[in-house]
C-alpha cells in the first residue's frame, strides 16, 4: 500500500472510495480531480495509481461503492412484495442520500450495468418469486427500475409531492411501490 510522505498512514482503496464519494457529493463529478482527491487524503497524486488507474476507473468504482452501500433486502422467506417494497425503499434512500452520483448513474447507467451482482441478482430474485418467467426478467427489471428511477428524478427536479414536506414524498413514493406491487401481481 501507498503510504503518503506528509500522512505516514497507508492509503486504503476504500478510504480512497469514501472520499472519492463525499468529494462528488459535494461539488459533483466533473468537480473531482486526482489532484483534490489526493490533497484531501493527504498523499500525493501518484499515490492514488497504486490504487486506481484513472479517474474514469475511480469513478466507475465509486459508483460500484455507492451501490454496495444499498441495504439489499435478504432471502429470508418474506413474500416478494414486502422484499420489493424493502428494495425499492433502500434504492430510494440511497438515490436521496448520494443525488449527485445517482444523477451520473442516471445518466451513465453503463457504469453499474453487470446484471450479476448486487441490486439486480436481489431484483431477479423478487420478480422469480412473483412469478415473472425466466424469459420476462431483464425486461420486467428493465422497466422497474426505469419506473422507479423516472420517479427518484422527478423527486428531486421537484415534480412529485412536496420538496418542502420530504413525509408527503414518502407518501408519494409509497402509492409508486404499491403500484408496481399490483401491477406485477396481476400479470
Amino acid at each position: 500500500m501507498a503510504t503518503g510522505a506528509r500522512r505516514g498512514t497507508p492509503l486504503t482503496p476504500e478510504e480512497i472510495y469514501s472520499t472519492a464519494l463525499r468529494l462528488v457529493d459535494e461539488g459533483g463529478v466533473d468537480a473531482l480531480s486526482m489532484r483534490k482527491l489526493a490533497a484531501e487524503l493527504k498523499v500525493n497524486p501518484m499515490s492514488l495509481y497504486h490504487h486506481v488507474d484513472s479517474k474514469e476507473a475511480l469513478i466507475t468504482q465509486i459508483c460500484v461503492t455507492m451501490a454496495d452501500r444499498l441495504e439489499l433486502p435478504p432471502d429470508d422467506g418474506a413474500p416478494w412484495q414486502d422484499q420489493l417494497r424493502m428494495l425499492a425503499l433502500a434504492y430510494h434512500t440511497l438515490a436521496r442520500t448520494y443525488p449527485t452520483l445517482y444523477a451520473y448513474i442516471h445518466a451513465h447507467h453503463e457504469v453499474i450495468a453487470d446484471r450479476s451482482v448486487g441490486i439486480w441478482v436481489v431484483l431477479y430474485r423478487i420478480l422469480r418469486a412473483a412469478s415473472i418467467p425466466e424469459p420476462d426478467l431483464k425486461r420486467t427489471s428493465d422497466v422497474l427500475h426505469a419506473f422507479v428511477s423516472g420517479f427518484v428524478v422527478a423527486e428531486a427536479q421537484g415534480q412529485v409531492g412536496d420538496a418542502a414536506d420530504p413525509a408527503e414524498a414518502d407518501r408519494a413514493f409509497d402509492t409508486a411501490i404499491d403500484m408496481i406491487i399490483h401491477g406485477l401481481a396481476g400479470r
